[in-house]
């Protein structure tokens, strides 16, 4: 009883610490859905071997998209004329950051994580995406078709009503209330599961692993970066909730740069997106897909641990440390908040389990309804 308790404490140090970071991630991912569509931007999606790509991979980086959700915005690109290595490198930036990851890496972990996780996304998925784009096949390029639908309530399409004349169907307001609402149901509905059993899985990880097992086998160095990339791979977690757990494991000894291989890799592959992958992009695009996560994130681990020992960093004193300038009575308000929230999706997710009595239908991604920005994941029981 004495260990059940010593989890769920850790579990709420957690909550307590990410939690303000978190609603503000929402809210901004929010303010994206209203103010910026992907799919409004997909047209600048097709032409260029290099143009499309960085744009792709830009795009995707303040997305709050897991690697499920994002599956069908890509296809949705891939389908409104996007070229292979533009939607490779969305594939790869979205899921590996977003607003709200980076808020909660910034609560929960240091600056220079903060900074890293970006920069190592953008250039993972620029080099994939060039490579795609360099080693397929010329494809034929033309005008994309852009779906201009009202991104607030779907109030007109956008093609038979001029933008000038659609910008004033909305007020500022209106549209903030729009994507605050989206991001407080839509958003953290999808990932609400996810987060909290990331922080149950850093709280057990906390109160059960013994330091030294950690600090011996991925204190650093290559070995330890394959060996995270190794776990990393198989395993399907969201950028959001990988964070708390790559907390707990650097505070157990894990060098910054094996748990950023796990912040990268983790969230980018799973067997469900890649079998996805094979069959939407082909095997050549898969391949490429996986071959630079790898290579970037083991590269990118070991240079952060340089940046580490060659400033006289210590990963575990730098934990956290964002968060002691939030108020107490702050944290506890923006802990219960998002408890509150997840009551209905959690609910939801039991509810929807308990009457397919066992039966585990397979779920289909339909290219003519995917949303630029909307998900399909559902959280875990």
């Amino acid at each position: 009883m004495t260990f059940v308790i010593n989890v769920f404490l850790e579990a709420w140090h957690l909550l307590l610490e990410s939690s303000l970071y978190v609603i503000f991630g929402l809210l901004v991912s929010g303010l994206l859905r209203v103010f910026l569509n992907p799919n409004t931007v997909s047209r600048q999606l097709g032409q260029g071997r290099f143009k499309s790509v960085f744009k792709a991979a830009f795009l995707g980086i303040p997305l709050p998209l897991c690697s499920c959700g994002v599956l069908p915005a890509a296809v949705s690109l891939r389908k409104q004329g996007a070229n292979t290595g533009a939607t490779t490198a969305f594939l790869i930036s979205t899921p590996e950051s977003g607003v709200d990851s980076l808020a909660i890496t910034y609560a929960l972990l240091d600056p220079v994580m903060t900074v890293a996780r970006p920069v190592a996304a953008f250039t993972t998925a620029t080099v994939a995406g060039i490579a795609e784009n360099t080693l397929s096949p010329s494809e034929d390029e033309g005008s994309i078709p852009a779906d201009l639908t009202c991104p607030v309530d779907a109030c007109c399409d956008g093609e038979n009503c001029p933008p000038e004349d659609h910008n004033n169907h909305h007020t500022r307001t209106q549209k903030i209330i729009a994507g605050f609402k989206y991001a407080l149901t839509d958003v953290w509905g999808d990932m609400a599961g996810w987060f909290l059993a990331g922080i149950l899985l850093a709280g057990l990880i906390t109160s059960l692993i013994p330091d030294e097992m950690f600090s011996r086998y991925l204190g650093g160095g290559l070995p330890s970066m394959l060996l995270m990339l190794a776990v990393g791979i198989p395993l399907y977690i969201c950028a959001t909730a990988s964070t708390p757990v790559a907390a707990a494991l650097i505070l157990k000894g894990v060098s910054p740069g094996a748990a950023l291989v796990f912040l990268l890799a983790g969230p980018a592959t799973n067997v469900t997106s890649l079998t996805v992958l094979w069959g939407t992009l082909g095997k050549r695009a898969t391949v490429i897909y996986l071959t630079a996560i790898c290579l970037s994130a083991v590269f990118f681990g070991l240079m952060v641990d340089q940046i580490y020992r060659a400033f006289g960093l210590h990963p575990q004193a730098l934990l956290g440390q964002a968060a002691e300038f939030m108020p107490l009575w702050g944290q506890w308000a923006g802990a219960l908040f998002l408890l509150g929230l997840s009551i209905k999706p959690l609910y939801g997710s039991l509810s929807s389990r308990f009457k397919m009595d066992g039966d585990h239908p397979e779920t289909e991604i339909n290219p003519d309804t995917a949303s630029g920005i909307s998900t399909t994941c559902t959280t875990p029981t």
